[in-house]
């Protein structure tokens, strides 16, 4: 947004110069007219004088005036010209500025389109945790009711002596295996008496 109104401050800027000499060249071109009107003034009045009249004193004074009315007429045009060359100059800046501008506000727009795209997916993100939690919440929940009815199942058995305190996954489970192993030679051993 910076770039936008600084761009466009300095489009302003360039507009205003371009109003200002596209005024000093109307300037400029009423003066050449009114330059070459005083031109063509100076040689109708030496036309229109007898003949009699067209000394050599006014011949060289009028040549004078015609000289330096066409020295003003000249550096007159060149000035027109320099202000064309710069006027052209100037819509070109103001053209590069206008896509610049153009440019800018596409880029923003794309920016902002990706901001939008980036918080969605974040929404979205975090729908997920949340329900990823509850899912973790109710598993553990579900594995700490197991564990306890494990727990349960093995120290009461006959002749099992209570746990002396919180039980470690590894005690719990080595427990449980010396139930097994117990069972498993209780098994054979009743195999190898050919009990039923």
């Amino acid at each position: 947004t910076g770039a936008i109104s600084s761009l466009q401050r300095q489009m302003e800027i360039q507009e205003s110069k371009l109003r200002r000499i596209r005024s000093e060249k109307e300037m400029l071109q009423k003066q050449l007219r009114e330059q070459e009107a005083q031109l063509q003034d100076v040689s109708d009045k030496f036309s229109s004088l007898p003949e009699e009249q067209k000394q050599e004193e006014i011949m060289m004074m009028m040549e004078e005036e015609n000289h330096n009315l066409q020295q003003v007429v000249m550096e007159q045009e060149s000035q027109l010209a320099e202000q064309n060359k710069l006027i052209s100059e100037l819509q070109e800046t103001i053209s590069q500025l206008r896509a610049e501008v153009v440019t800018t506000r596409l880029h923003l727009l794309e920016q902002k389109q990706a901001q939008k795209e980036i918080q969605s997916q974040a929404e979205a993100l975090q729908h997920k945790e949340l329900q990823t939690r509850v899912a973790l919440e109710r598993i553990s929940t579900k594995f700490e009711r197991y564990r306890n009815k494990i727990i349960q199942a093995t120290f009461s058995m006959e002749g099992s002596q209570d746990p002396p305190g919180e039980l470690t996954d590894d005690e719990v489970l080595e427990a449980m295996q010396k139930i097994f192993n117990e069972w498993m030679e209780f098994h054979h051993m009743l195999k190898n008496k050919g009990s039923r």
